[in-house]
């Protein structure tokens, strides 16, 4: 059992226990203008550490010029910057499509896509010893994650060593509350949830998905115990936590990476292997190439507002902000932000998934144009509590972070075809150069935008985003990738192929279970 001091682990806590913020702003005044820079030595990559795919140089030399230009990019109101005009409301946002003209709708993702994106992304990667814009090796930076969609994240260090996440009347059982209506996170008296990742409550909508993660856990053990071949509750535990993590599994290689990659680039990679990421057996990490580079075109996803639910509101539904600056601190805020507990604070999953009557809402397309409440995220969103609150700023201050190689560069090294200069002059008005050399993280939305229409990754972000996600599975003997391939879901299906649908269903957390 652990001590009281080491349970009562706030967010921050959390952060302090492993080092320097995720995220501090330390920026270098001095340098030359932009240009490439040396190439990087690379060392063998550790799985308990990020590292690189590619041995390419720098996008720029660290300058003042630089770290100014990248700033001024990703500053509110600038150029990644999508315009909503928050001033018409939350419900207005969603409904009114003459709102969204310079943000538009990506009919081929409902908007849950982006948060199964995010938990993933939690599931996988938690850098929190860089600083940002401070160079840094990704072979001395540890990943707190284990990069093997094992999901860590849900189950911590399981159900002997960390029981604060277990139920004390079932040990075996995840620990699951209500918020009033329906479940919430486990909560302390101050509000922190009681999960392995703090960062599974930076929103509504994540915190949603992590507490049907918990519930599934749940009735897969109910499940494992009703067939009567196993007795030792460990034993159970296994069983239930290897059928939770297959089924998820099977929803990121058949469900998520089409939507985000296109079908034929997963075909491609499972069929023909892995052209870049090939790690060593057994020693899969996590590339800053994938972490910051191409990964977060999550980011591009995000709506300025959603609906929770139908009727949790006093019988309406529940709309609200992603974020809203002007909620900081209320008990019940009227914005998604997470850390918070009341009745209507739930989701109503036919929103974001498809269960076939009418609700499901669309995603936002994979562009260079970021819904505006990211420019200004409540310090609770941020890994590390610190400034710049503009979230493209900081995924581009990340580059000088990693030394990232240039999109352009990228592109070469993969003999993919490259952006035309024409299609990223909006860079030149920088004055650095960027329109050439390009940050990785923002060529690789241009070319969604570009050659895919938005709609999912181009070659370059397709193949990055594909090979880590399949190589993490195909480099951890325990995943049914690697331990049984030819492995196909066995909990039920309304269409006959398991999907996040189903999940939820089987969660009891979709609307035929709630009555809705």
């Amino acid at each position: 059992m652990e001590r009281d001091s080491e349970r009562r682990i706030s967010r921050r806590g959390f952060l302090g226990t492993m080092g320097a913020g995720a995220g501090a702003l330390a920026l270098n005044p001095a340098g030359a203008l932009a240009a490439p820079g040396p190439a990087h030595a690379v060392e063998a990559a550790r799985s308990d550490h990020f590292g690189r795919i590619f041995e390419l140089p720098s996008f720029a030399v660290q300058t003042s010029a630089v770290e100014a230009a990248l700033i001024e990019l990703g500053k509110p109101g600038g150029l990644l910057d999508a315009a909503d005009p928050l001033s018409a409301g939350p419900k207005a946002l969603i409904v009114d499509l003459s709102l969204s003209s310079n943000n538009p709708n990506n009919p081929t993702h409902t908007a849950g896509t982006t948060f199964l994106g995010q938990f993933l992304d939690h599931d996988m990667t938690f850098d929190a010893g860089s600083r940002l814009a401070r160079a840094t090796k990704p072979e001395n930076a540890r990943n707190y994650r284990t990069p093997s969609l094992d999901l860590d994240s849900v189950y911590g260090a399981g159900h002997v060593a960390q029981q604060e996440l277990y139920d004390p009347e079932d040990h075996i059982k995840l620990k699951i509350e209500s918020g009033g209506l329906f479940e919430d996170l486990p909560r302390r008296v101050d509000g922190t949830a009681v999960i392995a990742d703090p960062r599974n409550d930076e929103n509504l909508m994540i915190a949603g998905l992590h507490c049907a993660f918990l519930l599934f856990h749940n009735n897969a053990v109910e499940t494992v115990r009703a067939k009567g071949h196993l007795s030792d509750p460990s034993a159970i535990f296994a069983e239930a936590r290897r059928l939770t993590t297959w089924h998820y599994q099977w929803l990121v290689v058949h469900d998520f990476l089409p939507q985000i990659v296109g079908q034929s680039m997963v075909d491609d990679v499972l069929g023909r292997g892995r052209r870049f990421y090939r790690p060593a057996p057994g020693e899969a990490f996590m590339p800053v190439e994938f972490q910051t580079g191409t990964y977060r075109m999550g980011h591009s996803m995000v709506r300025p507002s959603y609906r929770a639910n139908l009727a949790g509101d006093h019988g309406q539904p529940f709309f609200g902000l992603v974020f809203d600056p002007t909620q900081q601190g209320k008990p019940d805020p009227d914005d998604f932000r997470g850390g918070a507990r009341a009745p209507r604070r739930f989701i109503g999953w036919q929103t974001f998934f498809d269960f076939g009557d009418g609700q499901v809402k669309p995603n936002k397309k994979i562009d260079t144009k970021l819904s505006t409440p990211l420019f200004n995220l409540p310090l609770g969103a941020i890994a590390s509590h610190d400034t710049p609150t503009s979230l493209p700023q900081r995924n581009l201050l990340r580059h000088l972070t990693w030394q990232l190689p240039s999109g352009q560069s990228v592109a070469q090294k993969m003999q993919a075809p490259p952006l035309a200069a024409a299609d990223l002059q909006e860079l030149s008005s920088l004055g650095v150069g960027l329109e050439r050399s390009t940050p990785l993280w923002y060529y690789v939305l241009k070319e969604a935008e570009v050659v895919a229409d938005g709609l999912h990754l181009g070659p370059v972000g397709g193949r990055i985003v594909a090979e880590v996600f399949i190589g993490l599975l195909q480099s951890d003997p325990g995943s049914y990738l690697a331990a049984r391939p030819g492995w196909t879901p066995s909990l039920p299906s309304k269409t006959g192929e398991f999907r996040m649908t189903d999940f939820l269903t089987f969660a009891g957390v979709d609307p035929a279970s709630r009555g809705q």
